[in-house]
């Protein structure tokens, strides 16, 4: 099973989309579940009420942190850069299109694209 498909399988399993982004790279990470849920719970729905960064996005960027366990320079700026381009927006509000009804990106593809640029990162 490739990571998105994990990430995807924990998003449809209840979690959120930074701790399904996270939890598909715990066994890269050396991370427990446990401590990964915990660490992205608060960062689903745009930080709770679409209006901030998406979580999967947030997600991106803790793994990718943590995955490279370096104090500087960090890839955000990159990540934030690619998933821009894939996703059309960063802000949760933005991308599932509140207040234009029109969705940039669905939840599930942000998770992917998520995955995949931290895997390229």
């Amino acid at each position: 099973m490739t990571k998105e498909e994990k990430a995807l399988e924990y998003k449809h399993s209840g979690y959120n989309c930074c701790q399904a982004v996270l939890l598909s790279f715990a066994e890269e990470l050396g991370i427990d579940e446990e401590t990964l849920k915990r660490l992205g719970s608060g960062f689903g729905a745009g930080m709770g009420s679409m209006e901030g960064n998406c979580g999967a996005l947030i997600g991106a960027v803790m793994a990718d942190n943590l995955k490279n366990s370096r104090k500087n320079p960090s890839n955000a700026k990159k990540i934030l850069a690619a998933f821009q381009a894939q996703c059309g927006a960063l802000r949760c509000a933005d991308l599932k299109g509140k207040g234009t009804g029109m969705i940039l990106c669905s939840c599930d593809d942000c998770v992917r694209n998520a995955v995949k640029i931290v895997e390229n990162t």
